[in-house]
């Protein structure tokens, strides 16, 4: 009864600052409620199978809770099926599972710790028709397709536009949350569609790669860019003028809370 309890953290990936910070909060709860927190992760986010892998590695070693960001929201369920046939509590941060899938399996989580994605997107969609007075050509980068973290974004970003019949979604493309692709995606965007004004990119690392791709066809100051995190770099490209808004969340209080 007096032995530490082990809590694994599984994340998407350890080198992006959100879940540094998300890292940051639920070790500062381990210490202070005394008990062993591991946490591993993919190194990149879109990394499915790995992660799948690390769970079954992690039962190995027998650990009391399991709390995970789920980098696929169907596929993970298969490596959680084991954890509910281990008797491991499950606790879902950040994006939710696939919940007819996670039916389907008899996987039951404890809990979910995470924002209302939906309602974040909305955000954003409601600051651009402001923020352009309801016209504008918007290119969206979007996070990988089926994550329900990125999809429901999306789904709140569109529905907020979609009244006012001046803003116009002229491309829509995955740019998998990652800073280069970002950029990629956004270059090839832009040449494609060289009357986008505004961007929205459902993650702001993406946000970021795209400010590099404006840069680099020298239209600073032309584009509207709104991301979604509000990251240390986004503040700072914020204040530097060359990002207009990000939608805050709160990694370190979620972690916590997990």
């Amino acid at each position: 009864a007096n032995a530490k309890k082990t809590v694994a953290l599984i994340l998407k990936t350890l080198n992006h600052p959100f879940f540094v910070d998300m890292r940051r909060g639920a070790q500062e709860a381990a210490d202070r409620l005394g008990v062993t927190l591991q946490v591993q992760a993919a190194e990149r986010e879109i990394d499915v199978d790995k992660q799948m892998q690390i769970v079954e590695n992690m039962l190995q070693t027998g650990i009391d809770v399991l709390a995970i960001t789920p980098s696929g929201s169907r596929e993970i369920v298969t490596a959680l099926v084991k954890a509910s046939a281990a008797n491991v509590p499950i606790i879902i941060v950040d994006t939710r599972l696939d919940a007819k899938a996670a039916a389907d399996a008899g996987v039951k989580p404890r809990t979910f710790i995470g924002s209302d994605n939906y309602a974040g997107g909305k955000l954003a969609g409601e600051y651009v028709v402001s923020l352009t007075g309801g016209k504008a050509k918007v290119g969206v980068l979007e996070g990988i397709p089926g994550h329900e973290t990125g999809d429901s974004r999306l789904r709140g970003f569109r529905d907020a536009v979609a009244k006012s019949p001046g803003i116009t979604i002229v491309a829509s493309q995955p740019a998998n949350w990652e800073r280069d692709q970002g950029f990629n995606v956004f270059q090839n965007m832009l040449q494609a569609h060289p009357e986008i004004d505004t961007v929205f990119a459902a993650s702001d690392l993406m946000a970021l790669g795209a400010i590099e791709a404006i840069a680099a066809a020298r239209k600073t100051g032309k584009i509207r860019v709104v991301g979604f995190d509000a990251l240390d770099d986004a503040k700072k490209a914020i204040a530097a003028g060359t990002m207009s808004a990000s939608v805050a969340q709160f990694p370190y209080e979620m972690g916590k809370a997990a």
